[in-house]
């Protein structure tokens, strides 16, 4: 997969993208951040590693930051902005420019459990800047991956997972042990996509 390496560029992918989305009222949604940031290798995207609890349905997952829409939100965006400070002290409107949106992601939580699907954003860190994240308790840890190692084919492997008894392959990505695999890694998917669009498409 040939990356476009400028955020100038993806960010005329997320221009021209028309995303997928899933009906519903906002209080049933999540929104998360596809944080990007431009180095010398290329484009690197900002994980977190869940805290393990036993309320969470992603309890030690890796994932986007964000979280659920509340009703004080004036929209998913701003969620997905006020969860990622929320979980790593970064300010994203203040450090990053929006990029635009990413296909809606449904979340198939058995139980008829919220949220009901997941609403991506992408930003694109400001040049300058370089967060010492603050994690709450949400968060184990969070690292930057690189977009071109995501991109790469031959990472590409399968988990295996026990869904309601029935035994399933996903595939997923590893990075340095750790799995990137169900609703991230379809929105992971989704970004290398776009950013591997031609321009004019």
């Amino acid at each position: 997969m040939s990356l476009q390496a400028s955020l100038e560029l993806l960010r005329s992918a997320f221009d021209r993208a028309r995303p997928a989305e899933v009906p519903g009222p906002a209080r049933e949604k999540a929104a998360v951040a596809a944080v990007l940031r431009e180095r010398r290798d290329g484009l690197e995207l900002l994980f977190i590693r869940r805290a393990e609890h036993p309320s969470d349905p992603w309890s030690g997952h890796m994932g986007l930051p964000g979280g659920r829409v509340d009703s004080t939100d004036p929209s998913p965006l701003e969620a997905a902005i006020r969860e990622t400070q929320e979980e790593l002290g970064l300010d994203l409107a203040r450090t990053a420019r929006p990029l635009g949106r990413l296909s809606e992601v449904r979340t198939h939580l058995r139980d008829g459990g919220l949220p009901k699907s997941v609403v991506p954003f992408g930003f694109a860190l400001e040049a300058d800047a370089d967060p010492a994240f603050v994690l709450n308790h949400e968060v184990a840890e969070a690292l930057w991956v690189p977009l071109g190692f995501l991109a790469d084919p031959g990472r590409r492997e399968t988990l295996a997972y026990d869904y309601g008894g029935v035994p399933i392959s996903l595939p997923c990505c590893r990075y340095q042990g750790r799995a990137i695999w169900g609703l991230t890694f379809w929105i992971v998917e989704d970004l290398l996509r776009l950013a591997a669009a031609p321009a004019g498409r």
